[in-house]
């Protein structure tokens, strides 16, 4: 296979370019097909001469994916399973609401952080996704959107802990951000994380400004280390250390995120933990009812308990937001579609 073109827009047109004697200005035109045009090919490229085009075609790979199952739910809800050349399987969701068009992405094949609740981890880790397989998500969730829509909002919170993969996840985020990408603004991408606190103080000395989003699920150490393992070697006072230094340096409204367990962290006493555990910061408290999986022994907390946890976290002055689940008939929750899709229907995108 060709290089993946996606993997250093940049750096490869420019060799490629070069070489040729080829404009500079036809760079423009490329990027310009591929993040504003929605091209799912080199010969849509109207504007290139036509021998360019099969040039292009031959010298780089543009998709490197293949769609194995296309999902749509009646909320507006769409999710790819995407089977990558180099190995594994991957989901993305493009999520509407209202005048808001999101992408859900991921970075890893896997995930090897073990949240006990979570799809996209009970298999493990199998690898870093590449700089072009994680903006390769992107474009193909943006040819999704009819003519007239317009993507607004980018969520790194599909599978893999994103921090595990910076060196592939910034330079596809800066492609994403840039005025000659996508345009999207840093305060309009998040990235969320189970907490790597040295990833993190790294993210705010690079002086990033992505907004970031922290899944707590637990507002105590000793709760926190039987539904995410790994905060036994990572445990709250440094996430939370960590996390404060990123707000002093980006000036970004943190996000804490928070999966509500059925009988588990769903209890008033931890939403008292919480208010204790967060008072006194600028942020967000995420809560998101559990979307069950199959096969995992959690379940859906009540509407009264969901209740009950929300009015004690704003009574103790949180500002509080609980997600409105979309996408359950499709197996939206990361990891979900992946684990139940049988792999027999495969198309090209």
């Amino acid at each position: 296979m060709p290089p993946h073109l996606l993997d250093d827009i940049d750096g490869q047109l420019a060799e490629w370019c070069a070489a040729r004697k080829v404009p500079k200005f036809r760079v423009k035109q490329i990027r310009r097909w591929l993040f504003e045009g929605r091209a799912g090919d080199f010969n849509q490229m109207s504007d290139l001469p036509q021998a360019m085009r099969g040039e292009l075609a031959e010298s780089f790979a543009l998709w490197t994916s293949t769609i194995a199952r296309h999902t749509t739910a009646d909320d507006g809800t769409e999710k790819l399973l995407l089977s990558l050349a180099g190995g594994g399987q991957i989901e993305c969701v493009l999520l509407r609401d209202k005048v808001r068009r999101t992408l859900c992405i991921s970075t890893q094949v896997g995930c090897g952080m073990g949240c006990v609740f979570c799809a996209s981890g009970l298999d493990g880790v199998d690898r870093n996704l590449t700089t072009g397989e994680i903006l390769e998500q992107v474009l193909l969730l943006q040819r999704l959107l009819d003519p007239q829509e317009r993507l607004s909002h980018i969520v790194v919170m599909g599978m893999g802990e994103p921090l595990a993969n910076l060196p592939a996840l910034l330079p596809a985020l800066d492609y994403i951000a840039r005025e000659d990408g996508l345009g999207i603004s840093h305060r309009r991408i998040t990235v969320s994380t189970v907490g790597l606190p040295k990833q993190i103080r790294r993210l705010a000395d690079l002086d990033t400004r992505y907004r970031l989003a922290i899944s707590l699920h637990a507002p105590n150490d000793e709760l926190r280390n039987q539904i995410v393992p790994v905060n036994e070697k990572m445990p709250l006072g440094e996430i939370l250390d960590a996390a404060d230094y990123y707000f002093e340096r980006s000036g970004r409204r943190l996000t804490f995120e928070y999966v509500l367990l059925a009988k588990l962290n769903d209890r008033p006493e931890h939403a008292h933990q919480l208010v204790k555990l967060l008072a006194g910061r600028t942020a967000l408290v995420n809560v998101i009812p559990y979307n069950p999986v199959a096969g995992l022994p959690y379940g859906t907390p009540s509407s009264e308990a969901q209740q009950t946890f929300r009015s004690i976290l704003e009574a103790g002055g949180l500002a509080v937001r609980f997600r409105h689940r979309k996408g359950d008939k499709i197996n939206a929750a990361c990891g979900q579609l992946r684990r139940s899709s049988n792999l027999t229907d495969i198309a090209s995108p």
